[in-house]
Parts: structure tokens; C-alpha cells; sequence
């Protein structure tokens, strides 16, 4: 845990709470509205959050721990340029405020610049020497910037993909024809053609473990960039291609609506598209009792597994399925617009598909 002084916030199992430090201490109005920021936080209402973290910054516009929680807030929401600015301003007026550090590192990262994130976990360091979970995040980046660096890459018109040897060099060349053929299927269906190169980078399967900390079953991991473990997920084409067309429609997704998306429609979505053929998730689903039921919001498939976690994704793929065959590609792809500017998923299911969510799923096969 990162060493917080007395009065800041502090990481519980729960999230993070706030104690307002000093018995008897008066409480004022910024002290309600921050401990409302701090109790939506932890309960994972990311909007409520940054709307009472706003409303304290108003009239206590010196609080560095206000501007962290409005940080944290707006990076659960995925507007990342809101969060580096106020995890900034954070840092700007208290340099000591260490979880506003570590949550900058992670969001730089989560952008990509491992480099940045490496150097903003090092000053981490220097000011909280030991912080042992700074410490083993720093060491797994460090080993993944000196993997980067030995790797060579194969340029297409749409992908960048990176692999560590010569050895390796075909098989680049057969994700990149792979994923090609899933740019203009998938782009097809939902009316949508990214125009940025996507990084895809090519793993052993240790380093793929490494770098994700993926579950043991997973074949493929997407964070802005695709991540898949060259054996195993990679010996025939056929998964190849399944897996990599998975991976990219995250990549899809993530473009279309950086935040508001429910992981089940994320995935559904993603397993939905690797393919034509769902007779494995139909199999599934009758199997465990033949009625298709979204997954728990509260449980996030990372945590699942065996027949769990493959029930998830098959009555996940159904409902995506259904919703692409009743109201067609265009209409998924505005409702992931909608998500993504912050639209509620009920409201931008019955403005899109034309019909109150609740209904469709009571009427699902």
C-alpha cells in the first residue's frame, strides 16, 4: 500500500474512503461533498464522483486531494486528458500526495507511454522507497520496455505488429493478412474502418503471462494494444484468426466508446464477431440450463473460470448476436457512440434498438 499521511485518502478493499483527520474536527460543506466523491469512487459511480469532486473544486480550488479524486474519477471514465490534468494540478500543489502519483503512472501507461509511465513510477519510488507494490509494477514495466526494445516489427496499412526474432517474422506476416481480413469483415458489419495503425505485438506465452497477467485460460488480452501469445492460441489458422478477431474488435470498441461500455457487451461483442459459427455458445447455454442470462456486472470475467467463465461469454456472445440481427451493425455502432458520450446503456438500448432493453432480453430464445 502506498504510505498516506494522516487526513488523505487511503485504500481500503472496498476502494478508497476518506477520514477526515482530527477527532472532532468540524465537517463543512466541501468536507460532504468529498466524502461523496470518495464513497462514489468506491462504489464504482465514476459520474457522481467526478460531479462532487467538481462541486468541492469550486469552492476549495487549493485541495490537492480533490483534484485526485476528480483525476481518478474522469480515468474510470476514460476521458484521460481530464484526468492527467487534474492529477497534475494534484501533484502541482502537493508533490507528497503519492497515490496521486501512482495513479498518474497508470494512466500514462494505459496511454501507451511506458517509458513516461516508468519514469513517473520512479519518482514514485524516490519519495516512497518501500512501497512494494510501486516496486513490483515498476519491475514488470522495466521488463517489458527491455522486451520492446529487442523487438522488430512488420508495418501494415492498418496494424504495427512486433515480434522478438526472425524466427517469428512469418508469423507476423500471417496475423497481419489475418487481421486485415478482420478489418474489412468486422468494418463491414458495424460500418466502421479505424483509420490509426493498431499495435499488435506477438508474446511467448510466459511473456504474455507476464506482461497481462492475464488468466490462464486467456488467448489474447487487448489494452489499447493487442496482446496474444505466439503458441498455443496461434498453431492453426483458424484460431489465429478467431483470436485476433476478437482482440480487434475491442480495439473497435474502445475507439467508439472509451468508457459506459458493460463488460458483457464487450466481450459478447468480440465473441460475437470472431465468427460465423455460435453453435459452441448455443451448446453451452443449453447445457447450464438452456435459458441466456447476462453476466453480473459485478463479477468481471478476469475472475472466471472454467465452465463459468465459458458460460459468460456464450450467453454474452448470444445477447450481441440477437441485438446485431434484430437492429443491424449501424445501430450497435451509434449505441456504442452513445455509451461512449456518457448516455446510460438502457437509454441508448431503447433509442437504438427501438424497444426497452428488459423487453428483449424477456424475449430472447
Amino acid at each position: 500500500m502506498l504510505g498516506l499521511s494522516a487526513g488523505s485518502p487511503s485504500r481500503s478493499p472496498r476502494g478508497i474512503v476518506w477520514a477526515k483527520a482530527g477527532a472532532g474536527a468540524q465537517v463543512t460543506p466541501t468536507d460532504i461533498l468529498e466524502k461523496r466523491g470518495w464513497d462514489a469512487l468506491a462504489e464504482g459511480r465514476a459520474h457522481d464522483a467526478a460531479d462532487a469532486f467538481r462541486q468541492a473544486i469550486a469552492v476549495e480550488a487549493k485541495n490537492a486531494r480533490l483534484f485526485l479524486g476528480a483525476g481518478m474519477a474522469a480515468m474510470l471514465e476514460r476521458r484521460d486528458a481530464d484526468a492527467k490534468r487534474a492529477l497534475d494540478q494534484a501533484l502541482t500543489l502537493d508533490p507528497n500526495l503519492a497515490l496521486a502519483r501512482a495513479v498518474l503512472g497508470q494512466l500514462i501507461y494505459r496511454g501507451g507511454d511506458l517509458l513516461g509511465a516508468i519514469h513517473t513510477y520512479e519518482a514514485l519510488l524516490a519519495r516512497t522507497p518501500d512501497d512494494k507494490q510501486a516496486i513490483a509494477t515498476l519491475e514488470k514495466w522495466r521488463r517489458e520496455l527491455d522486451l520492446s526494445n529487442r523487438m522488430q516489427q512488420t508495418i501494415g496499412t492498418h496494424f504495427t505488429i512486433s515480434f522478438e526474432g526472425p524466427k517469428e517474422e512469418a508469423l507476423a506476416a500471417r496475423a497481419i493478412e489475418s487481421l486485415d481480413r478482420a478489418y474489412w469483415r468486422i468494418g463491414g458489419m458495424l460500418t466502421i474502418y479505424p483509420n490509426a495503425p493498431i499495435a499488435v505485438v506477438l508474446y511467448t506465452n510466459e511473456q504474455f503471462r507476464d506482461i497481462t497477467r492475464s488468466p490462464s485460460w486467456a488467448v489474447g488480452a487487448y489494452d489499447g494494444t493487442i496482446r496474444v501469445p505466439m503458441r498455443g492460441a496461434l498453431d492453426t489458422g483458424d484460431e489465429l484468426d478467431r483470436v485476433l478477431a476478437h482482440e480487434y474488435t475491442h480495439a473497435v470498441i474502445r475507439g467508439l466508446a472509451p468508457r459506459g461500455v458493460p463488460q458483457w457487451l464487450n466481450e459478447g461483442l468480440a465473441t460475437a464477431l470472431e465468427g460465423d459459427d455460435l453453435s459452441w455458445a448455443e451448446k453451452s447455454v443449453r447445457e447450464a440450463g438452456g435459458s441466456v442470462e447476462i453476466p453480473s456486472p459485478q463479477v468481471p470475467f478476469s475472475r472466471l473460470t472454467g465452465l463459468d467463465a465459458q458460460l459468460a461469454y456464450a450467453a454474452s456472445a448470444l445477447v450481441a448476436r440477437r441485438m446485431i440481427d434484430d437492429a443491424g451493425g449501424v445501430a450497435i455502432l451509434n449505441l456504442l457512440r452513445d455509451l461512449g458520450t456518457g448516455v446510460s446503456f438502457e437509454t441508448a438500448f431503447e433509442r437504438r434498438m427501438q424497444r426497452l432493453f428488459a423487453d428483449f432480453l424477456r424475449n430472447l430464445g
